[in-house]
């Protein structure tokens, strides 16, 4: 029986929101681990084919650097490696969340890859529509001059941060509620509105924590790299690979616990969850 208070029976402070996370990322992390990886990898899959079709045409063609990069950029190949590392990435990503669920409410664990890839077309669905209407802001921006141009993309700014902070939890009910995409966006509109500037501090407060971890890794790992590799470029770049693998299949579930635990207290506050609860737990 997980030991983790899921869902909240009241409303959670900020510190308390992070701790949930943290206990939910302590309880499901190893058990995550391999979703989280291959989604980490599935996103390198285009750096990968451009780290080595770049060393090729440095081979053949003298000073090819940004002669490279232009081809790369027109590689049918590298756009189709980078959309499918992307939608793996979703997958993988999904699967930790779902899984992460499982665990923290005692749930049947398996199946959750084969669910993932169930919401895989609403979930690729959400991505656009969330990216078209980040778009769509700066439509704008292009047809102006001036000073005008200027207020117009701090406008757009503002409004950015709003409606991302606004959006942050629509995956997540997208993935544990099952609803369609333009429902999850309205349902996580709904339920982040009037703790903007309180979510604001959590993901501020979770971000700061996780930027001094990875930098603290990367610093460890830096030292390593110069111990053992001797200056060999080849195996410092390899070896910087790993490193942000494996940095990136350590953060993964943090973001499922973290996501979780945010959309569970925002239903307790705007869906007086704790109180159904109560009842239930009384009756």
């Amino acid at each position: 029986m997980s030991t983790v208070p899921y869902p909240p029976q009241r409303q959670l402070s900020v510190g308390e929101v992070l701790d949930l996370s943290f206990q939910i990322y302590r309880t499901t992390f190893v058990r995550c681990l391999l979703f989280a990886t291959c989604g980490v990898i599935a996103g390198q899959l285009a750096g990968i084919y451009a780290l080595i079709r770049g060393r090729s045409l440095a081979q053949g063609t003298a000073g090819a650097g940004m002669a490279g990069m232009l081809a790369l950029m027109q590689d049918p190949t590298l756009v189709a490696l980078y959309v499918v590392g992307l939608v793996l990435t979703l997958i993988f990503y999904a699967a930790v969340l779902l899984r992460q669920r499982a665990i923290i409410t005692d749930g049947a664990v398996g199946g959750e890859l084969a669910a993932a890839l169930r919401r895989t077309p609403a979930l690729v669905a959400l991505v656009i529509l969330i990216a078209l209407g980040c778009l769509a802001l700066f439509v704008p921006v292009f047809v102006t001059g001036g000073a005008l141009r200027v207020l117009l993309v701090l406008a757009a700014l503002v409004v950015l941060c709003y409606g991302l902070v606004a959006l942050s939890s629509a995956m997540t009910v997208l993935l544990v509620e099952e609803a369609g995409p333009v429902a999850s966006v309205t349902r996580s509109w709904r339920l982040t509105s009037g703790n903007f500037w309180r979510l604001s501090v959590i993901y501020t407060v979770a971000l700061i924590i996780l930027i001094a971890l990875e930098l603290v890794i990367a610093a460890l790992a830096g030292f390593l790299a110069g111990a053992l590799v001797h200056g060999d470029v080849a195996m410092v770049t390899a070896f910087a690979e790993v490193i942000g693998i494996i940095l990136g299949a350590l953060v993964t579930p943090f973001y499922g616990a973290l996501a979780l635990a945010v959309l569970a207290d925002l239903k307790v506050r705007r869906e007086g969850a704790d109180l159904a609860q109560r009842i239930s737990a009384t009756a």
